[in-house]
């Protein structure tokens, strides 16, 4: 075998393995015919840039010689971005898990030449140490038993892909009362003092805590609300925030939101920026409004990529050290406040020991917010300065590939925190980086799943099209501008056409993908919600919209899909569940009246709902609702605004009173 073949790919995660002694491959038809020819097994390996072990193994193994020698020798090595090909990545985390091991990344899988797992594991290290085998030896136990026991490698790979493959479930029923059930349960194991669920390593978790809070739209019982505030309150004081820079790293490793993984990811910011805006909606607390402000201020500085789209990532690693980048000494935050240091030290938790290796990672845990208008603003200036002095060290790194379904994210979530704070240049911002994926990220009329440096990963997968059909009826419901909407009906037509599986579920890949052994079926949230219930959320909203029956049919169909599928596990269904809320007893308004002043007033009452899947229809006197519309018939007009509001398939009086508006929007 030949030369590393890295260097042409885009992902920066594959390029920094560019010059590796690794004879890597990308993945694609091309490697694994060479594995079949070769007759070699296959060992796979998949990160992604901001993966602090990845760079780890790497360094330690890849960067080798003598480690590399052996992987060469006794394999074909493929290379895979997790975040470029999530379809590959969710195929053999799956395989890992039938092993019985916990997931992870690094993740590393041995595979026939055919590209069936039979084995696997996660982070590797050079040499045995902490219970873990050496990789050199383990590739070359992994490589001599593919060689000489041949029948145990055929046993392993067909009892694991017989489990990966799409099992066939009977249609079934949920009923709605389960999203409030569940959300209660899940009060009783989340912290109580700290926020999130109980214990350690703490995530966002936003499916989970969407699904909470959608049980108090339901209910109106504001201990659902409650929770999710008090979790956002101590996320958005904890390390896991940039106090100077704006932004949330992907998880903490400790109970109380304080010790950051330190890589800053798109999907996380914007599901914490759409999850904050509603919280702001209901409690006006102006720590939600900073921090999203901050989030915003830092996403337009350092996360704009090419064609004013938003990047990745931003590595968690700089000079060799994770979190090198955010820490503090108290003599460099004294040196440089002078009388505000003392102020600074005690609000941001800065001491000689330190909070974190003997550091100091800033937090205001144990500081009440706001403080007095006047330290506030001492302490703005001391954030500024700080700012400034951070600036010059080793920034971490970028990873400024385009991701569409992370862009629909952010997309929407910008869309909604614009129009609720009435920030143009937020929505603005939301509609250059759409622009940039519905016009520069297609191909044959489909998007492209990935984009750097003028080239795509193509065609998208399933989560591109339901986060783009989310952010495109965002900017429609920002904006009022109908063409949103006639991209939000496109888009999950094509979603349609080309994702749908056998049961009506929808797969990650798509029906014309050539390299995927197994189109995997899944309903279950990750970090992200699951494009299926993305989609069955977006699909209802459309129905309400648009009343074409043809989206309640298929909202239906996936809720029936996974029913059986989440009543064994509604936790992990969390955006499923959410999506059958939506759809049962999902908010819609109706307004009518001539565009002046009155229809302003009562329009700023509607998007002051703390319900980001509210459907609002604004009509002129004499337009006509869509017949399926529940509302449909009962329109009267005499002369005002008139508001109707329906929460599944039911409709209040006609509204012609503002008070009245608000007392039939509260949820409480």
């Amino acid at each position: 075998m030949t030369e590393n073949r890295l260097s042409q790919e885009t992902s920066p995660y594959l390029l920094q393995h560019a010059d590796n002694p690794v004879h890597w491959r990308p993945w694609g038809t091309d490697a694994l015919a060479e594995a079949r020819a070769s007759g070699k097994p296959i060992l796979l390996s998949i990160g992604y840039a901001a993966c602090h072990w990845c760079h780890v193994m790497a360094h330690e193994s890849f960067e080798d010689p003598e480690t590399a020698r052996w992987m060469n020798d006794l394999f074909v090595n493929i290379k895979v971005d997790r975040e470029e090909r999530p379809d590959i990545d969710q195929l053999y985390m799956a395989a890992l898990h039938q092993l019985g091991e916990h997931g992870g990344w690094p993740l590393t899988m041995f595979l026939t030449p055919d590209g069936d797992p039979f084995w696997g594991g996660t982070y590797f290290p050079k040499t045995a140490r902490y219970g873990r085998p050496g990789f050199v030896d383990v590739l070359k136990h992994i490589a001599g038993i593919f060689r000489d026991d041949p029948g145990k490698i055929e046993q392993n790979r067909a009892a694991i892909t017989a489990r990966l493959a799409p099992a066939a479930t009977d249609p079934g029923q949920l009923s709605p009362n389960i999203v409030p059930a569940i959300a209660g349960r899940l009060l009783e194991i989340f912290d109580p003092v700290n926020g999130g669920l109980n214990g350690a390593p703490k995530f966002p978790q936003a499916p989970i805590h969407d699904l909470v809070w959608r049980a108090g739209l339901m209910t109106g019982e504001t201990r659902f609300f409650e929770s999710v505030e008090h979790t956002l309150s101590r996320i958005a004081r904890g390390g896991i925030y940039d106090h100077l820079g704006g932004g949330f790293a992907r998880y903490a490793v400790d109970e109380r939101w304080l010790v950051p993984h330190f890589e800053k990811m798109l999907y996380d910011n914007a599901q914490l920026i759409d999850l904050l805006t509603t919280a702001w909606i209901r409690t006006g607390n102006p720590l939600f409004r900073s921090r999203i402000e901050e989030t915003v201020d830092w996403l337009t500085r350092e996360m704009i990529a090419e064609g004013t789209a938003f990047a990745a990532s931003l590595d968690a690693d700089s000079e060799g050290e994770e979190g090198r980048f955010y820490v503090w000494d108290k003599a460099e935050i004294d040196g440089l406040l002078g009388d505000n240091g003392a102020l600074f030290a005690k609000a941001y938790d800065v001491t000689e020991a330190g909070n974190f290796e003997g550091r100091n990672i800033l937090n205001r845990l144990d500081d009440p917010f706001p403080l007095s208008e006047t330290d506030e603003s001492r302490l703005a200036e001391a954030r500024a300065i700080l700012f400034h002095a951070r600036d010059p060290r080793v920034h971490p790194g970028r990873d400024d590939k385009v991701l569409a379904d992370w862009n629909g994210m952010m997309i929407a979530a910008l869309a909604y925190a614009g129009r609720t704070f009435g920030r143009p240049a937020w929505i603005a911002l939301a509609e250059t980086a759409y622009r940039f994926v519905t016009d520069s990220m297609i191909r044959d009329g489909r998007i492209a799943h990935a984009y750097r440096a003028g080239k795509m990963t193509w065609p998208g997968f399933s989560t591109d099209y339901a986060a783009m059909t989310s952010a495109a009826l965002a900017l429609a419901d920002a904006t009022g501008n109908r063409p949103y909407l006639d991209d939000a009906i496109s888009l999950a037509d094509l979603l349609e056409t080309w994702h749908v599986g056998e049961d009506g579920s929808y797969r990650l890949a798509a029906s014309d993908a050539n390299d995927v052994t197994i189109r995997m079926r899944s309903g279950v949230d990750e970090a992200t919600a699951n494009p299926n219930g993305v989609a069955a959320t977006v699909l209802a909203r459309l129905y309400h919209l648009t009343g074409e029956d043809r989206f309640l049919a298929r909202a239906d169909r996936l809720l029936a899909a996974f029913a059986s599928d989440a009543a064994q596990n509604p936790v992990g269904h969390a955006s499923l569940l959410s999506a059958l809320a939506v759809r049962t007893t999902g908010l819609q308004v109706v307004l009518i009246g001539k565009p002046d002043d009155d229809l302003k007033g009562f329009l700023s009452i509607v998007n002051r709902v703390p319900d980001p899947n509210r459907s609002l229809i604004v009509l002129r006197p004499g337009e006509e609702l869509p017949s399926c519309h529940p509302a449909h018939g009962k329109v009267q007009v005499d002369g005002h605004v008139t508001a109707y509001v329906c929460r599944g398939d039911t409709c209040s009086l006609p509204v012609t009173d503002p008070n009245g508006l608000k007392d039939a929007l509260d949820p409480t």
